[in-house]
């Protein structure tokens, strides 16, 4: 059968309204609401946050068509935090992961108690950074691309979703956002230092194609510096998905490399949806592992560079044993081996629907960082563009586990102490123009 790939389809990958022939479109999403979280240890506050159910953004899109099937496009996308006006944001607790500097030890002959306690307060000032999203303070950190749409698929550059991300997106009960969102958990005890999957790829080329059928497909390569945070050598990916006959199926894999080319972050992810009458019922699977995380040599060269203009000449002579059991320190809790689950429903009432789901990271190391995510919700359509939504949601860490409850614009951050439970409310609205 003769490949096709429609204009909308493109569209609705990137989760945007229906593109118009010969023209530029400018849209957004203006989401915020409030939120009352609990991570333990007396950490209970409420706040106002920006980008709970959808991440708020302003975004051009433009096509042209030039004949005989074939259509010129382009699409960029930035983040806009709404309660600062900014497109940068952290994490939603101040809380710091523990896991990430677990075991460093800096006692070393010859080198002043004092210098070690300050070289691991570095270190630790690394590994919890201020700012974790956009860090690079990208105009258009969503996305960013150019494409050239043919009657046999599309060809496009930039910066775009991963293939692996888009089926785990399409599987979220709680599409990508709010408390609840199967994300939330997917990932090591770092946060969003230790990502459990890719979403989205500087520097990198896609194919997509549809089929009339229903029937997707999309392979993307990325170039030198791409990947989930722009340092990967190289990185690459592919899904396959089935959206027909209320069927969303989809496969996708995600393989990343670190600076020097080793293997990086890997994922695979199996998830779909199947609606009928006023049901949609979820479930999926995520595999996820990083034996070298592009962190480690980040923070490994960021110290090298640092340390000596920072310690007296006489230590100067112990810097590459402590930078070599940073490395050690690193290399081990950085280290991923997970796979997450989530099963989950929507039911349409009236102008709403109900929605629930249960997330469960089951992590494979010996340290276990386990946790259990329950999230329940209800969204009300106000109108076409606009809703209000109410979701609760309750994590239950095991072991080393530190996840807290998250928004679809920001990490939640860590709870208090491992093992503690994270707990919340958020109230939001949402408007889409």
């Amino acid at each position: 059968m003769k490949t096709k790939l429609l204009a909308a389809g493109i569209a609705a990958c990137f989760a945007l309204p229906a593109m118009a022939q010969s023209s530029v479109t400018i849209y957004g999403i203006a989401d915020a609401g409030v939120m009352y979280v609990n991570n333990g240890g007396g950490d209970a506050r409420t706040k106002l946050v920006s980008g709970i159910a959808d991440g708020s953004r302003l975004g051009f899109r433009g096509v042209e068509d030039i004949g005989g099937g074939y259509k010129a496009i382009f699409n960029l996308e930035a983040r806009v935090e709404l309660d600062t006006g900014r497109q940068q944001t952290g994490n939603l607790s101040s809380n710091r992961t523990l896991a990430l500097t677990d075991g460093l030890n800096l006692t070393i002959p010859g080198l002043p108690a004092a210098v070690g306690a300050a070289v691991t307060n570095i270190v630790v000032g690394a590994v919890n950074p201020a700012v974790n999203v956009n860090p690079n303070n990208a105009l258009f950190d969503r996305t960013s691309m150019v494409g050239l749409v043919t009657p046999v698929g599309a060809v496009l550059l930039g910066r775009m979703y991963t293939p692996g991300y888009e089926v785990l997106a399409a599987g979220d009960v709680f599409e990508s956002g709010t408390a609840a969102g199967w994300g939330g958990i997917v990932g090591g005890t770092g946060g969003l230092l230790t990502a459990g999957v890719a979403i989205r790829s500087d520097k990198s080329i896609q194919y997509r194609m549809e089929l009339p059928n229903g029937l997707k497909a999309s392979a993307m390569y990325g170039t030198e510096k791409s990947g989930y945070i722009g340092l990967d050598k190289r990185s690459w990916g592919a899904n396959v998905r089935y959206v027909a006959n209320g069927w969303d199926l989809g496969l996708g894999h995600n393989h990343g490399t670190d600076q020097v080319g080793a293997r990086g972050l890997i994922t695979t992810t199996l998830a779909g949806a199947y609606s009928f009458d006023q049901w949609k019922l979820f479930a999926g699977a995520h595999k996820q592992k990083n034996e070298n995380s592009v962190i480690i040599r980040l923070v490994g060269d960021t110290l090298a560079a640092q340390l000596p203009a920072g310690l007296p000449a006489a230590v100067a002579p112990l810097i590459p044993t402590m930078l070599a059991r940073i490395n050690t320190t690193l290399k081990r809790n950085f280290y991923l081996d997970a796979i997450s689950y989530q099963v989950g429903l929507h039911y349409k009432v009236g102008a709403g629907r109900i929605m629930a789901s249960v997330v469960r990271q089951d992590d494979k190391r010996a340290d276990a960082s386990d946790a259990t995510q329950y999230g329940l919700g209800y969204d009300y359509n106000l109108s076409k563009r606009t809703d209000v939504y109410a979701i609760a949601a309750y994590i239950k860490n095991e072991n080393d586990g530190q996840y807290a409850i998250g928004a679809a614009s920001a990490s939640g951050g860590f709870t208090s102490k491992p093992g503690q439970s994270s707990k919340g409310i958020q109230l939001g609205m949402r408007h889409r123009f």
